[in-house]
């Protein structure tokens, strides 16, 4: 079958009959979305991740069916929905393709949610309605070449000069960057305090080269941001926000979205084996009957009904405004952890066609080899759980 023509045969599972929980909006909101996966990246998402090509056209499509900040004012580019129908959106995105969630979730939580929140009126009219409709892609400068896991450690720098800022410094491992249209820049100034600032494309001695030679998001595209003696008007700079409170919030809300989404990847892997285990027979019976493999899908799905209702409960609690940077973590350190345990399991009960892109497991266990790194890693969310608990920072000497 050529990938232009694969067809999608995903259905949902629900054991603990989660839906329940979820409004007739929700519910709504991800099967048009669930659909929308189906006909426009399902059948392409191979052929693409096969070739490290992105799916640009998709961005419009993202934008037609609200998934960028689908949990921001209307007024303001975004869907006027809840927080946990951002989640059901992202997972069925994550469903798809973790690159193709990432392409939405930046653009919403890493981009139009900083300038929201933190962004003069004139800043938020000028960029967040063309933002919401894909006109403009946006983009996320926090992390560096030297400064991944320790933000706070940047050497990207902005100096006052008068009407404006000079900007010198780089970012690395940023999605959307090559194609951006904006990005939104965290920088310290003369007082080692961190601002954010929006950077247009096309400002002399700012460029975003592509980073290739990636075996995982491979249908994401992914960049860096080098600012050399950037021109940045004082208009451009977020008044609403100094310190890492801001770019640290918008990781909050990124990674609740990615605690939502990698249980798409893991519902993916799952409904796949247990297909193909109905389907292959050895022995004369299908592999389904064996008891070894009936354990891997019963861990399969307890693990994810574990997931489902850990991110049902940190919805209802970010809907109340409840909801804690430390529990966020938690929920995507497990659920990202649990979708890459489902996704090996899966890809072992499909033998050999495991590995070959006719299935999506082994694209999506190379996505969530990423996925489990970024927004940060599976060991400084174990950290900041373990900070939570005890009261002592085990990030300071």
């Amino acid at each position: 079958m050529k990938p232009s023509q694969r067809e999608d045969r995903y259905q949902h599972h629900d054991y603990f009959q989660v839906d329940e929980l979820l409004s007739e909006d929700h519910l709504m909101a991800r099967q048009v979305v669930r659909d929308w996966v189906k006909k426009e990246v399902s059948p392409i998402i191979e052929d693409y991740a096969n070739r490290a090509a992105c799916p640009t056209h998709l961005f419009k499509g993202l934008a037609e069916i609200g998934a960028f900040g689908p949990s921001l004012p209307v007024e303001y580019g975004g869907g006027g929905m809840d927080e946990i129908a951002y989640g059901v959106i992202m997972q069925e995105l994550e469903r798809g393709d973790s690159g193709v969630r990432s392409m939405a979730s930046v653009q919403g939580s890493l981009v139009m949610y900083p300038i929201y929140s933190y962004g003069s009126e004139e800043q938020k009219r000028k960029y967040l309605p063309k933002l919401g409709t894909g006109e403009f892609i946006g983009c996320f400068g926090l992390t560096e070449p030297d400064h991944g896991s320790d933000p706070a450690g940047m050497t990207t720098r902005i100096k006052d000069a008068g009407d404006h800022y000079i900007l010198n410094g780089a970012k690395m491992w940023i999605t959307n960057s090559p194609l951006a249209d904006l990005a939104v820049v965290w920088a310290k100034d003369e007082e080692n305090t961190v601002r954010g600032m929006i950077v247009e494309k096309g400002n002399p001695g700012f460029s975003a080269p592509e980073i290739h030679g990636k075996w995982s998001l491979r249908a994401s595209i992914t960049g860096e941001l080098v600012f050399e003696d950037v021109k940045v008007p004082k208009s451009q700079v977020l008044p609403g926000v100094k310190g890492m409170k801001g770019p640290l919030s918008c990781l909050s809300k990124a990674r609740y979205g990615i605690a939502w989404g990698a249980i798409g990847a893991a519902l993916d892997c799952y409904d796949t084996a247990l297909r193909y285990s109905k389907e292959r027979k050895q022995f004369g019976r299908p592999i389904g009957q064996f008891q070894l493999t009936q354990k891997k899908l019963a861990e399969m799905i307890t693990e994810i009904t574990k997931a489902q209702l850990l991110t049902w409960r940190l919805g209802v609690l970010a809907n109340q405004k409840k909801a804690s940077p430390a529990q966020i973590s938690m929920a995507k350190r497990n659920n990202v952890h649990m979708a890459l345990t489902v996704a090996r399991e899966a890809r072992q009960i499909l033998g050999g066609m495991g590995i070959t892109n006719e299935y999506p497991i082994m694209r999506h266990m190379m996505n969530l080899e990423t996925v489990l790194t970024y927004e940060g890693t599976h060991d400084i969310h174990l950290l900041i759980t373990g900070m939570d608990v005890t009261g002592l920072n085990a990030f300071s000497g």
